[in-house]
């Protein structure tokens, strides 16, 4: 599905990514842990296709094509979905407007026929009751005024509704209270399947204890320093970063 090796990246001329490879598996979710300023969110950027950072060297093959040969919204079409630490707001733009744009501009590129006002309805209020939303969500412009648990919300119901086969989540849990961070994990499960993989930017291991995930990669001065299963999580919650930070 994924194999990212040597990937370096900076920003101007300073060094972020300084060689990470790593391989994910078709259906598999990798979490990514690590201190800040260790290079997660640059990782997930770079593989979404930002052009805040610029890549010195390496490649990354997403089913079987160069992944930095294609402009961000290839990257979009070609089933990779990035869901942001900060989701941005859109002023003047509806969500429901947004979001039925999406849908079908990835139906058109998949060879699939656009869905119809009706049809739509009936698949956003489905994913709705997962994310337990409320509808009026939908009439709102996209992530104007919501709190920051909703605008999470949001971005799982995005997901949930492009159907990716590769997501990207940047510190979804971050700033959710107990119940939001129930939910949105929940919403992330509902996408378990052989033909989503998961990329999931973490630094608590809360999140993992409703996400299980395959594996744990601890990323440190921008690069992988450690990988295990999903104990590997609960061990960084008692001992902390430290010791590999220094390694």
């Amino acid at each position: 599905m994924l194999s990212i090796r040597n990937l370096h990246a900076r920003v101007g001329d300073k060094p972020i990514l300084k060689g990470i490879n790593l391989e994910v598996g078709t259906g598999e979710i990798h979490a990514i842990m690590g201190p800040n300023g260790s290079g997660k969110s640059t990782l997930s950027s770079v593989l979404a296709g930002r052009d805040d950072y610029e890549v010195s060297d390496g490649e990354v093959i997403y089913m079987g094509q160069n992944l930095l040969d294609l402009e961000p919204e290839e990257r979009a079409w070609a089933g990779v979905f990035l869901s942001f630490q900060y989701p941005v707001e859109i002023p003047g733009v509806k969500n429901i407007y947004l979001l039925k744009a999406a849908v079908n501009a990835i139906r058109e590129h998949r060879g699939l026929p656009e869905l119809k006002a009706g049809e739509f309805l009936r698949l956003v209020r489905e994913k709705l009751k997962v994310m337990q939303m409320d509808e009026a969500f939908l009439h709102r412009n996209v992530n104007e005024g919501f709190s920051g648990g909703e605008k999470k919300r949001n971005e799982i119901l995005q997901m949930q509704l492009l159907e990716p086969t590769l997501a990207l989540l940047d510190e979804t849990d971050s700033g959710l209270d107990v119940d939001a961070l129930r939910v949105v994990g929940e919403g992330i499960n509902q996408m378990r399947s052989p033909e989503c993989s998961v990329l999931l930017i973490t630094h608590y291991q809360r999140l993992l204890d409703i996400v299980e995930p395959d594996f744990v990669h601890v990323l440190a001065h921008g690069e992988i320093k450690l990988s295990g299963d999903h104990t590997l999580a609960e061990k960084l919650e008692r001992e902390g970063y430290e010791g590999i930070e220094a390694a």
